[in-house]
This record gives C-alpha cells, structure tokens and sequence, in this order.
C-alpha cells in the first residue's frame, strides 16, 4: 500500500538554472523532483537512490547527456530508468544517436510544461505498467515452482506408498527401504553421478521390490526354505515389478522399472531375469543391488542375525567381481562411514513378523 502512496521520482539533470525552474514548475505538483547540475552528480546520485525516471540535458561540460546515458544503461541497477533528453539540439541524426543509447523520448527547448508534463506522465505510466507487468510474471512463476514442486511431491508420496505396499507384504525390517534408498543415493554420488541422477536413484530405489505384491503369500511369507520351483515363482517379482512401473513417460518410473528388473543381475551373468553381465546390466540396477544386498547383511533376519560391518564389508569386497562391479564395491567401501551413519539414522527400532530375503 505505501509503495501505490508513494510520489514517483524524477530526476532533472541540467547545468542551466532556467531550464531547471520551468521543469520544477512542471512537475513539483505531482512528482518528488530532484536535481543534479551535472553529468557526475547524476550517476552518483542515482547509485544511491534510483529515480523513477531522468529528465537528462545533453549540452553539459565535462560531460555531456550521452556518456551519461552510456553509463546508466551499462550499470545493471540503472539500465531500466526511463531517460528523456532535453535539448536545442533538433536534426533527426541526434534524435537517432539518443535512441540507440536507449532513450525513450526527446523534449526539445524551448522547454513547454505542458509538453514536459505529458511526455512525463506517459513514460511513467508505462514504466509502471511494465513493472507491474514484470511483477504479475514473477509471481506466476512462483506459483508454476510452486505447483511443479507439489506435483513432484505428490509423486513421489505415490512412489513412497507403492513401496510401502510392497513391504508390508514382506516386511523384512521396516526400514530397509529408506536405508539401501539411501545407501545408492551416496553411492551414486561417490561414483561420480551428478546430483540429478543421484536423487532419481534416492527416489526410485525404493520401488526395487514392488514386484513382491505378485507373490502367493505361501511363498513370500513361508517361514521354512523354498523349494526350486517356489524359488523360480520368488524370482518372478522382479519381471512383475517390471510390469507394474514399466512403459510410463515418467522419467522416476523408467527408473524404477530399471532398477526392478535388473536388481538381481550379476557382473559374471550368474543373475536374473535376463543374465545379464558387466555393463550390460544397467548402471542404476548395479548400483542397488550392492545396496540391497549389504543391508540385508547387517539386517536381522529371522534365518540370521545381523552381521557386523567389517564381516559385511569383507563379504561385499569377497563377491567383487562375481555379484558386483568391482569399482561399485570400492566406491561403496570408500564411504562405509558415510554408510554407518545412514545405518544408525534409519535403524530398526522394532522388528517386524518372520520373512527373509531370499532372492
């Protein structure tokens, strides 16, 4: 409301006392009008308080009204100040010379006020309309931030949900999910992933094992161990998984999709579905089957207990090579610590009913 109140600002900068007294005339009504006798006294002046526009004489010493303007449109913060040039000055090559230095207007003397008040109010006007004009744009491009960060949000609380759904069908320990999640999310990173690769990891690893709502309950829930063809029906998730997320424009669900397809495929080919080998096997699978599979090694499971970090880092650096790329086992190794720390932070507090990871 204060800044609709406020008197809009002019600025005269004039050597000539004549000139200067018919403007203020003209304009002290309606506007706060300020002067400067020179060219220098103007750039300091509007270095520390901008006008809302400058009435700029060109015939000056020292330095005349277009290095003035030269400067003003090359500083950032006064680039956008309306500059009108007065002057005697009326052959259409200086009006041309004005206007490329990015004047809006010319009032030529002798100086009429009723002429200064029009072109005055007019540039004024449009000045504010493109302000406001500027300031509608920034506010919709808050709201368009705004809205795409819900939609983002949104969409991973569904992703969220889905692999939720998955464990509580088989809830090996309520927080595996957060923490191999979090665990290829750093790995991504130490292998040098930029961060918008790293966070789509983060985001759709969680989606890994969706493919366990397939599962008959007899299998997945079976407390004693599974038969060769039960295990081949176990194995089946990861191609339901990739049912469930696949053919999706999303680029979340293309990576959860590839991440549940290929989470199980081995650097030898010794894997599933497809025995894929080496770098055959998509980078973001190989990054959470190392993952996924160290948390199940220092997880509590109902056929083990949790193993020790040191004996889950020498089994991890032991399957270098077969189960795992080498240079994923090291980059995971370097970060143990980093590791630990996301262990502690997303530790089971409660264990959840029997099931055991056996794929």
């Amino acid at each position: 409301m204060q800044d609709e109140l406020r008197r809009q600002t002019v600025l005269v900068v004039d050597d000539t006392e004549t000139n200067i007294s018919i403007i203020l005339d003209a304009l002290n009504d309606e506007y706060e009008v300020s002067v400067a006798l020179d060219g220098m006294t103007a750039l300091q002046n509007c270095e520390h308080t901008p006008p809302d526009i400058i009435l700029l004489d060109i015939m000056m010493p020292e330095m005349d009204g277009y290095e003035v303007c030269r400067r003003l449109k090359a500083d950032p913060r006064t680039r956008d100040i309306p500059v009108i040039f007065i002057t005697a000055m009326a052959d259409t090559q200086d009006e041309v010379v004005g206007f490329s230095l990015g004047a809006v207007d010319y009032i030529t003397k002798p100086i009429s006020i009723p002429v200064v008040q029009a072109r005055t109010r007019t540039h004024l006007a449009l000045r504010s309309a493109r302000l406001a004009l500027e300031n509608q744009n920034a506010i919709l491009e808050q709201k368009v931030r705004q809205r795409t960060a819900e939609l983002q949000q949104s969409r991973l609380a569904t992703i969220t949900c889905l692999g939720r759904a998955a464990e509580y069908r088989d809830p090996e320990t309520g927080s595996h999910i957060q923490r191999m999640a979090h665990y290829s999310h750093a790995l991504a990173v130490a292998h040098g992933l930029n961060h918008e690769e790293a966070e789509l990891i983060l985001n759709a690893a969680p989606m890994h094992d969706i493919g366990k709502v397939g599962v008959p309950d007899l299998i997945l829930l079976k407390p004693a161990g599974l038969t060769p063809a039960e295990r081949e029906v176990m194995k089946s998730h990861v191609v339901i998984g990739g049912e469930i997320l696949g053919n999706q424009p999303a680029k979340l669900l293309q990576a959860a999709c590839q991440i549940a397809l290929t989470h199980h495929e081995k650097w030898d080919g010794s894997g599933y579905p497809q025995g894929l080998s080496g770098e055959n096997i998509p980078l973001y699978g190989r990054i959470v089957a190392v993952s996924d599979v160290f948390d199940a090694l220092v997880s509590e499971r109902p056929y083990k207990p949790a193993w020790d970090f040191p004996r889950a880092a020498a089994e991890l650096k032991a399957m270098s090579g077969t189960h795992f790329q080498p240079v994923l086992v090291e980059h995971f190794l370097a970060i143990l610590p980093q590791i630990e720390q996301i262990y502690d932070r997303y530790k089971e507090t409660i264990e959840h009913t029997p099931c055991h990871d056996r794929c």
